[in-house]
């Protein structure tokens, strides 16, 4: 039997120990997030979130999670796969038709209910109605996923009351209309300035700051050089110190670039992520959560954040091959 040989334990203040360059480190107010049963130090860790619609034309599967039960299972195959949080939602963020809160909170609760007894995984629910999220977190969400930017104020203060987490997310259009071509004179700046303001109203209305997420929106009323240019520079939003959500997978900025189809844009995807980290992004809202996973524990475990599953690999008087044994632990 070959013996694994254990990683050493990392100490971040021995020499040659810092941060990869380049690679920006966001100045955080509140570094440690409590969240649900979970702890997560945004310092030095990434949360993964999965993205689960109950909604019969969502974006990505268009509807392949509409049933209850599809919803939940699909849920927890998300949190085997590597999630730390669910994200639910049951309106999409495309133009449509208004959904009442009565029946959005149908299609929501139900699946909080059922994922919140079966695992201790963080869940968001992503809505913009206070009345759908008050029901969320009473069965038991932890974060409000406001992609509107609070088009609703009172949303904050159903946070508030509650001690829930709040995503601020910047978008410009009335929820479930149509913006038509977005113009910026600087993109980033506005988004920025989007956000710092928000933020403001949130803490005005008694959200603490400690539970406070911040998501820049991209493509969310932007074109395709729009959010390229988001992503470039996500650092400049990290810097207004609150996590920093990047929600990027298959969207239409990928598929523009690449010339892609949604069933296409994994690597994409998974670029625009690696780059957000390096950006400052702390939370990645993705699709394929597996191949993210990999993904975000790869970039940590280059910056130094996560130690190797093992070490074999050159460590013994003979090469080994880069893999451990049918009999590792």
């Amino acid at each position: 039997m070959t013996t694994l040989r254990q990683p050493p334990s990392f100490d971040a203040t021995a020499p040659g120990s810092g941060t990869a360059a380049p690679f920006y480190t966001p100045p955080l107010l509140h570094p440690v997030h409590r969240i649900g049963a979970r702890t997560l130090d945004f310092s030095r860790q990434v949360a993964l979130m999965a993205i689960v619609n109950r909604t019969p034309d969502s974006f990505y599967d268009g509807g392949a999670t509409f049933a209850l039960d599809a919803a939940v299972a699909a849920s927890l195959a998300a949190v085997d796969d590597g999630a730390d949080w669910v994200d639910i939602g049951g309106v999409p963020f495309a133009p449509g038709p208004a959904l009442g809160a009565r029946e959005e909170g149908d299609r929501v609760v139900p699946v909080v209910e059922a994922v919140s007894a079966a695992s201790n995984v963080i869940i968001s629910v992503d809505t913009f109605l206070p009345e759908v999220a008050a029901r969320s977190i009473a069965a038991g969400a932890h974060v409000v996923n406001d992609t509107t930017g609070l088009s609703h104020p009172e949303l904050a203060s159903v946070v508030a009351e509650t001690g829930a987490h709040l995503i601020i997310t910047h978008s410009l259009a009335k929820p479930r209309t149509v913006h038509p071509r977005p113009v910026y004179t600087d993109v980033v700046a506005e988004v920025a300035a989007f956000l710092r303001e928000k933020v403001e109203l949130a803490l005005s209305l008694g959200v603490p700051p400690e539970n406070i997420i911040i998501d820049p929106g991209h493509d969310l009323n932007k074109n395709t050089l729009h959010t390229l240019e988001l992503t470039r520079r996500f650092n400049e939003i990290a810097a207004l110190g609150f996590p920093a959500l990047a929600a990027v997978s298959n969207k239409d900025f990928i598929g523009e670039t690449l010339n892609q189809d949604k069933s296409d844009r994994l690597e994409g995807s998974l670029a625009a992520a690696v780059i957000s980290i390096l950006g400052g992004a702390r939370i990645l809202r993705m699709h394929n959560v597996a191949s993210a996973a990999s993904a975000i524990r790869m970039t940590e475990a280059v910056l130094g954040w996560r130690q190797p599953a093992y070490l074999l690999h050159n460590t013994g008087d003979a090469n080994q091959p880069g893999r451990p044994p049918e009999d590792a632990p």
